[in-house]
């Protein structure tokens, strides 16, 4: 079974406002509807994990999935690059973090449309050609936005130049699946900067991503 996995899927994304730094460790529950006749909902949800720890510190965001296929991605601010780690691969996949997605075609904000752990959640919503991404985010969450303003692949930096906060719900509609994650554990904590940093793995080889997908068998 061979099948597309659109590399914005592993960037969750991914993720105060005013410069200031925000460090935490987000929880989130993920869930797919398989558009593709040949994977269903539970095998995408199962290579691709059901849960995903993602750890923010200024630039640098870290995302660890109980997958079995997808295992983590890092992205490096001073590389401008998201490193992807699958489990049945001792190679480590990079991407180059300003690769642009499909032009953004419409842009929607809605205020105060939702509330997720207790916060009251604007939804943003991005339309492209062959995508439609829906994020809903509350400001308290913020990011420095001019960290991420090389970050253009997964149309990172054209959500945060609105929202400027890290999204509590994603909801990413693609021609492939629809993927629904939403944030069950929200938690502000001091991160090692060797959180960030690629595993001293002497059997890892790097190699970077061809196109902006990666093949899954």
């Amino acid at each position: 079974m061979k099948f597309l996995i659109s590399t914005v899927l592993f960037s969750l994304t991914t993720v105060t406002a005013c410069g200031q730094s925000f460090e935490a460790k987000i929880v989130y529950e993920n869930s797919f509807k398989s558009k593709l006749s040949s994977v269903s909902d539970a095998q995408f949800t199962s290579l691709m994990g059901s849960r995903q720890v993602y750890f923010i510190k200024g630039g640098n965001y870290k995302s660890v999935s109980n997958g079995t296929s997808f295992s983590w991605q890092i992205y490096v601010n001073k590389d401008n690059k998201l490193y992807n780690k699958f489990a049945d691969s001792e190679t480590i996949f990079w991407s180059d973090g300003g690769l642009a997605d499909e032009p953004i075609l419409e842009t929607i904000h809605n205020k105060n449309v939702a509330e997720i752990l207790g916060y009251k959640c604007d939804e943003l919503i991005l339309k492209s050609k062959s995508k439609t991404e829906k994020y809903y985010f509350n400001s308290k969450l913020g990011v420095d936005v001019k960290l991420y303003a090389r970050h253009l692949f997964g149309n990172w930096y054209e959500y945060l130049q609105i929202a400027k906060a890290l999204p509590l719900k994603m909801v990413i509609d693609d021609p492939e699946f629809t993927m629904t994650s939403v944030a069950m554990e929200v938690e502000t904590m001091k991160l090692d900067d060797r959180e960030f940093q690629l595993p001293l793995n002497p059997d890892y080889a790097l190699e970077r991503t061809k196109g902006n997908s990666k093949v899954l068998e």
